[in-house]
């Protein structure tokens, strides 16, 4: 394979530049959930008593006020609201919320705003509810329709009830994501194959499935249950990515899969290495200026984040990215792109020049693991089955 010749612009060791800040989004984190799933490792927290709902959404929104000065006057494009299982909380509670997050940034009126939601935490009128509060995505845990897979899973929902929510959800929303597992325990590819015929029976505008992994501080890093062995998992893989291009999804993501036209554009921000303030408990956040790009997180227990909201206190940690970590960053990020990225994207999201990594480019083409041109860079389907270790090769050395 001939070497791939990148565009040269000048490299220097001083400090990223940057001609315009990226797209802006805004993530908002409800920590609570009815039970702790064995393999999460997401910041949530089970609900022991009645939900704090009007104190955490007066703190949300101090915390969006104290996060004004970092995005002044920027347009945001798109809210996610995550968990925990946030539709735990009323659709008077978005409502307070998204009309208070109107009233103090610049939300482009076509912006998509979404809600995760679980079954057995939904009933009809909460769904019209959320669609009147402004809501106009839905991303519904379902995981799997098998009922002993469920149960391996610590859910606390019921296949009937999983079919239930997705019926409803469809009554009043037509931007609909189901989020999926596989190589669950003791799964068999049959098992697999008839939970993604199941949803695409629903004909839902989006899919996301992901591989079960044993995350550590979970109950089932600490006890694994016996999983598929890897060869199984990577046929299930295979099963699901070709049963989803039959039903005219579109590949666009490692984990996602989307009807033309349907992609989260909320992710796709993130995977593009775009901007995002997050707000609540736990919430990240990725915020660029003329100076660099910044990281900040805030506390993650519900009550300390609310014990420090009370005082006005609200981003617990707030660094500025080194440079020489930009690469691997923003490679992590877009590399889970199947059509990859336009190769200015890479200057204009981490002020870096091209060049600065050109060799470690046709490094990984030559192995089979990149696509690049001189405007283009996608991983290949070798590279996208080995996508940890073509990421390696951008950490900085």
């Amino acid at each position: 394979m001939g070497k791939t010749v990148i565009p040269i612009v000048a490299q220097t060791d001083a400090a990223p530049g940057f001609s315009a800040p990226p797209p802006l989004s805004l993530y908002v984190h409800i920590p609570w959930c009815v039970k702790k799933c064995p393999y999460c490792d997401f910041n949530s927290h089970e609900r022991r008593d009645e939900l704090p709902q009007a104190e955490y959404v007066n703190a949300l929104i101090a915390d969006l006020e104290s996060g004004l000065p970092w995005i002044w006057g920027r347009q945001v494009s798109s809210i996610f609201i995550g968990g925990g299982t946030p539709s735990l909380f009323a659709p008077e509670s978005f409502d307070t919320l998204l009309a208070a997050i109107r009233a103090r940034v610049a939300l482009l009126p076509d912006a998509e705003i979404t809600l995760e939601a679980n079954p057995g935490t939904i009933e009809a009128g909460k769904f019209e509810g959320f669609r009147d509060a402004g809501i106009n995505r839905i991303s519904i845990g379902i995981q799997s329709f098998d009922v002993q897979k469920l149960r391996s899973l610590g859910r606390i929902h019921s296949a009937d009830e999983a079919r239930r929510a997705i019926e409803m959800a469809q009554r009043h929303f037509d931007n609909i994501n189901l989020d999926l597992m596989y190589a669950l325990p003791q799964q068999t590819l049959s098992q697999a194959q008839t939970d993604i015929d199941t949803a695409i029976g629903f004909g839902t505008t989006h899919l996301s499935a992901y591989h079960l992994t044993l995350e550590p501080n979970t109950p089932f890093h600490h006890s694994p249950p016996p999983l598929p062995t890897d060869d199984l998992s990577a046929d299930m893989q295979e099963m699901i990515e070709s049963s989803l291009a039959s039903a005219g999804f579109m590949h666009y993501e490692t984990s996602a899969f989307a009807r033309p036209g349907r992609q989260c554009r909320h992710n796709l921000n993130y995977w593009n290495f775009g901007d995002y303030l997050g707000i609540g408990a736990g919430a990240h956040g990725k915020l660029t200026s003329h100076a660099g790009v910044v990281r900040e997180t805030r506390r993650k227990h519900p009550r300390e984040y609310l014990q420090a909201a009370s005082r006005g206190e609200f981003a617990l940690e707030r660094a500025e990215v080194d440079p020489q970590e930009l690469p691997f960053e923003f490679m992590m990020n877009a590399l889970r792109l199947c059509d990859g990225f336009a190769t200015r994207l890479y200057p204009e999201r981490t002020g870096l020049a091209l060049s600065g990594i050109q060799d470690r480019l046709i490094t990984a083409q030559r192995d089979g693991l990149l696509q690049v041109s001189s405007d283009h860079i996608a991983p290949t389907a070798h590279g996208q089955r080995f996508l940890n270790a073509l990421l390696r090769r951008f950490l900085s050395e």
